[in-house]
């Protein structure tokens, strides 16, 4: 089960790294101030992620390379689309958003699964440090599904109605 953890626990780093390279891409994409603002929240709290895992390995006397998260390669290069998509930008936003929320989805994921392994091999302090992280993903979903509803969504489709 320690196998497990670490190997999942080097996904998210890896995961988490390559977040890094991509959010500052997608904040510059966005024409919303609100979602730039959200995009630009989420790289500095991504960075604070990458920072506990490194202290998490460093605990756990192990290195946090070794792992390529290919599930986030693949959603950052979906992503990627929007990044440099033409035309409406409410539009553009509306999927910016879509694949920022693919990318909390996998996170929380992933921070689930290792929070509930660090609590099964009794290493409640890890699991209380990937809970803070799992509960700011969360949060960033939260965000997104609202900047979406309250005026993206709303914009995008009436964009698409003229």
């Amino acid at each position: 089960m320690r196998d497990v953890f670490l190997q999942e626990l080097r996904d998210l780093y890896s995961a988490e790294t390559q977040l890094v390279d991509a959010l500052p891409k997608m904040a510059n994409a966005a024409g919303s101030s609100d979602l730039r603002k959200a995009f630009e929240q989420h790289l500095r709290q991504t960075g604070d992620h990458v920072n506990r895992l490194e202290r998490i390995f460093t605990t756990l006397n192990e290195s946090p390379s070794g792992e390529t998260c290919e599930a986030m390669r693949g959603l950052i290069s979906e992503g990627s689309d929007y990044v440099g998509a033409e035309g409406d930008p409410d539009s553009k936003d509306a999927g910016l958003i879509a694949s920022a929320q693919k990318v909390e989805h996998y996170e929380i994921a992933g921070y689930g699964t290792v929070r509930t392994l660090a609590t099964r091999l009794g290493d409640s302090a890890t699991a209380e440090i990937l809970q803070k992280t799992l509960d700011e993903e969360g949060e960033t979903d939260k965000l997104l599904t609202l900047i979406a509803e309250r005026h993206v969504n709303v914009e995008a489709a009436h964009s698409a109605k003229l």
